[in-house]
C-alpha cells in the first residue's frame, strides 16, 4: 500500500508540474500576442497618419509624382504582410518611403513652415517612438516565449502542444548601416 500512494503522489506532482508548465506557456503566449497587437496598433495610427501627410506635401509638390507612389505602394505592402518577419520588412520599406518624402519636403520651405505640415511631422515623429518601443516590448516578450519553450524539461510539454518560437520584429539591413554625413 505504500508504494501505491508513493506512485500517486509522485503522479500528482507530474500532474501539477504539467498544468504549471502549460500555464506559464499560455500566459507568455498572450503576452507576446498582446505585444504584437501593441505594435499593430501605433501601426494603424501611422497608416492612419500617411494619406494626410501626403496630401499635405502633394499640395506644395506635385510633380514629386514617383515619391508619393512609392509611400502608398509601401504602405500598402505594410497594411497587408502577414507574418512578423513579412510585417518587419515591408514596415523597414515604408521607413525609407517616408524619409524620402520628408527629403522632398526639405526643398519647399513653404512647406516646412506649414503648421499642417509641422504637426503631422510631430505626430509621425511620436508615432514612430511609440512603433519603437513597441517592437521593443515584442521582442522581450518573444524572447521570454522563446526561452521558456526551449528549456528542458518545458520543451518535451511544449513540443506535444505544437507551441513554436516566435520571430523578432528585426531592422532591416538597409538600417543597421550607419549614416553617411556629407558637408
Amino acid at each position: 500500500m505504500g508504494i501505491g500512494i508513493i506512485l500517486l503522489i509522485i503522479i500528482g506532482i507530474a500532474i501539477i508540474w504539467a498544468i504549471s508548465v502549460y500555464n506559464g506557456l499560455v500566459t507568455l503566449k498572450n503576452r507576446v500576442d498582446e505585444a504584437w497587437s501593441d505594435i499593430d496598433v501605433q501601426l494603424k495610427r501611422r497608416y492612419d497618419l500617411i494619406p494626410n501627410l501626403l496630401n499635405t506635401v502633394k499640395g506644395y509638390a506635385s510633380h514629386e509624382k514617383e515619391v508619393f507612389e512609392k509611400v502608398t505602394q509601401a504602405r500598402t505592402m505594410a497594411m497587408n504582410a502577414g507574418t512578423a518577419e513579412a510585417k518587419a520588412g515591408a514596415e523597414n520599406m515604408l521607413s525609407g518611403a517616408l524619409k524620402s518624402l520628408f527629403a522632398v519636403a526639405e526643398a519647399y520651405p513653404d512647406l516646412k513652415a506649414n503648421q499642417n505640415f509641422l504637426e503631422l511631422q510631430r505626430e509621425l515623429t511620436d508615432t514612430e517612438d511609440k512603433i519603437q518601443a513597441s517592437r521593443r516590448f515584442y521582442n522581450g516578450n518573444a524572447r521570454d516565449f522563446n526561452i521558456k519553450i526551449e528549456l528542458f524539461p518545458n520543451n518535451i510539454i511544449a513540443g506535444m502542444l505544437n507551441f513554436t518560437k516566435r520571430e523578432f520584429f528585426e531592422a532591416a539591413e538597409g538600417e543597421k548601416e550607419n549614416v553617411k554625413v556629407e558637408f
